[in-house]
C-alpha cells in the first residue's frame, strides 16, 4: 500500500490509484471536466493539474499514478494559475446562455468557475458559432456551442454502451460532437450521456425546459423497472415527479441506469393514479372512500372463506408480501395464492450491461415468501377454479409498472367472471373498466410512498425509504391486507402532499409560490 502526501495530508492508497481518485476518496477538491470515475481516462481537459515535489512540470492528476513517498499539491499559486488559464480557454467560445440553459443550477462550468476560476477574461474576438438544438435521436438534444469537448459522451458510447454512435468531428476551434452518418444516438442507455455532460450541451427531451433544478428536491430509492434494482435518485416537488437519475452503487449499477428506468416516475404522479376507491354498480363506476371500500371488501372476503384467492405481482416489497400472505393463510384460511408471472420465458434474459428480462423489482422476494408458507398454486388452477365456482372472490395486487405487463387485459378477462373481484391498483388502467358489477378498485401506494425492501435477481436485498406522499388515501399492500381481513388500522393524514396538477387554480398558486428547495443545503463557494 503506497504511502503519499496530498496537500499536506498523509494517505495510504491501493496500488494503481491515480492522484485524482485519491483526492476524491478523501474529499479534496480539484478542477476537472473530462475525468469521470466510470470511464477510461482521456486527459483532454488539462484542468486537473497538480504539483509533484521533484518534478519541474505540472502533471495531470487523472493519469498520474501515486507511488511510494510522492508529495502532491493542487493549492500552490502555480497550480491555481494553471487552472484559471485552463478555464479561460474552455470558456472562450462558450455561450453566455445560463438563463435559458437546463443545466443551470447543477453545471460543472458554473461551479468550477466559482471555485477555481474567477479570472479576468482577455478574449476580445467574436465567439465561434456552432449548431444549436441538434436532434441526436429519440431522447437527447445537443447544443454544440455549449460543448467543451470533454469526450465523456463519446467514451460512454464507445466503452460502456458499445454502440459507437458519437464522435468528435473537424479540427481546432471548429471541432464538435456529433453522430456518425446514418446513425442516431438511439440505445437503451443514451440518457447517461446527459448525466455525465459537465455542461448543458446534452439535454434530455423528457426533462428539457420542464423545471429549474433548484425548485426540485431529491431522494434516493431503488428502481422498480426490472430485477437489477438500480440505485436511483428521484427529483420532485409539490407539482410531482420530474426525473430519475442513477445513484452510484458499486454492487449493482455502478454509475449508470437504463433509459426505461428513467420513465418509472411517470405512473406515480397524480394524473395517472386512482385517487379514490371505485365501485362498479349497475349505473357505472362510483368513487368511494378507500376505508369504506376496504370494509366492504372485508365483509365479502369473510363470507367467501376458503373460496377466496389472492393474486400477487412481483412489484411490491418483501415486507408487504410477508404481511398479506400471512393474513390470507392465518385469517382467511386459504392457500389459494397465485403468482402473476408476466414474463417467465424471458425472465433470465440479460443485455450484458444492466437490463434484465424480469421486469419486476422483487420477484425473488415474492418467491421467498411463497416458499416460506408452502404456496405452490399454479395459474391454471385459478382460472379453472373461477370457471367451476370453487373460487368466488379474487383479490388482485396489480402491477405498478403496467407497461411490463402486456397480458394485463387478458388477465382481467380471466379474473372478471369471479363472483367478487377486489383489485388493488396504484395507476389507472382502462382494462379495469370491464370488471363486472360489484367489483372494487382500491388505490395503492407507489414504491416512492413507502418504506420496504426489494431482493434483486442475484439475491441482494436492498432497503429503501419513503420519498414522499402523492395520494394521501392510498394504502400499502400490508395495510390493505389488514383491512381486508377485518383487522383495525389507524390511518393518519399526511400533510406532505403534492398539489393536484390538474387544477388550474393550483397552477397559478404554484407559480407564485415556488421556492428554492435546496436553500437548506447551501454551502460556501
Amino acid at each position: 500500500m503506497p504511502k503519499c502526501t496530498i496537500n499536506g495530508k498523509e494517505l495510504e492508497v491501493k496500488p494503481g490509484t491515480t492522484i485524482i481518485e485519491a483526492m476524491y476518496s478523501n474529499e479534496q477538491r480539484i478542477a476537472h471536466y473530462c475525468w469521470h470515475p466510470g470511464l477510461k481516462v482521456a486527459g483532454v481537459c488539462r484542468l486537473c493539474m497538480v504539483e509533484i515535489e521533484g518534478n519541474p512540470r505540472l502533471q495531470i492528476a487523472c493519469n498520474t499514478v501515486l507511488t511510494e513517498g510522492m508529495k502532491v499539491n493542487n493549492t500552490s499559486a502555480k497550480v491555481k494559475d494553471a487552472a484559471k488559464w485552463g478555464l479561460d480557454f474552455h470558456l472562450i467560445n462558450h455561450p453566455l446562455d445560463c438563463p435559458v440553459c437546463d443545466q443551470a443550477g447543477e453545471c460543472g462550468l458554473q461551479e468550477q468557475y466559482m471555485e477555481f476560476g474567477k479570472y479576468d477574461p482577455e478574449m476580445a474576438e467574436p465567439k465561434v458559432k456552432k449548431h444549436k438544438v441538434v436532434d441526436l435521436g429519440p431522447t437527447v438534444v445537443l447544443d454544440t456551442e455549449r460543448c467543451i469537448l470533454c469526450s465523456r459522451c463519446v467514451r460512454f458510447t464507445s466503452d460502456v454502451s458499445k454502440t459507437e454512435e458519437l464522435g468528435i468531428f473537424n479540427r481546432g476551434d471548429r471541432s464538435e460532437i456529433g453522430t456518425f452518418d446514418g446513425k442516431e444516438l438511439d440505445n437503451k442507455y443514451s440518457l447517461n450521456t446527459v448525466d455525465i455532460c459537465p455542461v448543458g450541451a446534452l439535454t434530455s427531451k423528457d426533462f428539457r425546459f420542464r423545471q429549474r433544478v433548484w425548485y426540485l428536491k431529491d431522494a434516493k430509492t431503488v428502481c422498480n423497472g426490472c430485477s437489477t434494482g438500480c440505485s436511483v435518485k428521484t427529483y420532485f416537488n409539490k407539482e410531482g415527479f420530474f426525473r430519475v437519475k442513477p445513484a452510484f452503487n458499486e454492487a449493482v449499477n455502478g454509475y449508470w441506469m437504463c433509459d426505461d428506468g428513467r420513465d418509472i416516475y411517470k405512473f406515480a404522479n397524480r394524473e395517472h393514479r386512482y385517487l379514490k376507491a371505485r365501485k362498479k354498480t349497475h349505473s357505472g363506476w362510483e368513487d368511494v372512500l378507500p376505508g369504506a371500500a376496504a370494509k366492504e371488501a372485508a365483509a365479502v372476503l369473510k363470507a367467501a372463506g376458503n373460496s377466496a384467492a389472492l393474486v400477487l405481482t412481483g412489484q411490491y416489497t418483501t415486507e408487504e408480501y410477508e404481511s398479506i400472505v400471512a393474513n390470507f393463510v392465518n385469517e382467511v384460511k386459504t392457500k389459494n395464492i397465485f403468482h402473476w408471472d408476466n414474463n417467465p420465458a424471458s425472465a433470465d434474459d440479460f443485455d450484458g450491461i444492466l437490463i434484465r428480462g424480469d421486469k419486476n423489482p422483487n420477484t425473488a422476494g415474492l418467491k421467498k415468501i411463497l416458499n416460506k408458507y408452502g404456496i405452490t398454486a399454479q395459474w391454471g388452477n385459478l382460472v379453472s377454479g373461477i370457471s367451476s365456482g370453487a373460487i368466488k372472490t379474487v383479490v388482485v395486487a396489480g402491477p405498478e409498472i403496467q407497461a411490463a405487463y402486456p397480458d394485463f387485459k387478458v388477465r382481467v378477462q380471466e379474473i372478471s367472471p369471479a363472483q367478487n373481484v377486489i383489485w388493488l391498483q396504484s395507476a389507472k388502467n382502462p382494462a379495469l373498466e370491464e370488471l363486472g358489477v360489484g367489483a372494487l378498485i382500491v388505490p395503492m401506494k407507489s414504491y416512492v410512498e413507502k418504506d420496504g425492501s426489494f431482493i434483486n435477481y442475484s439475491g441482494l436485498e436492498q432497503k429503501f425509504k419513503k420519498v414522499t406522499t402523492v395520494v394521501s388515501e392510498s394504502l400499502t399492500l400490508a395495510e390493505a391486507g389488514l383491512l381486508l381481513c377485518g383487522q383495525p388500522l389507524m390511518l393518519r393524514p399526511d400533510s406532505n402532499l403534492f398539489v393536484d396538477s390538474n387544477r388550474q387554480a393550483d397552477r397559478v398558486t404554484k407559480e407564485a409560490g415556488k421556492k428554492n428547495e435546496f436553500v437548506f443545503r447551501r454551502g460556501t463557494l
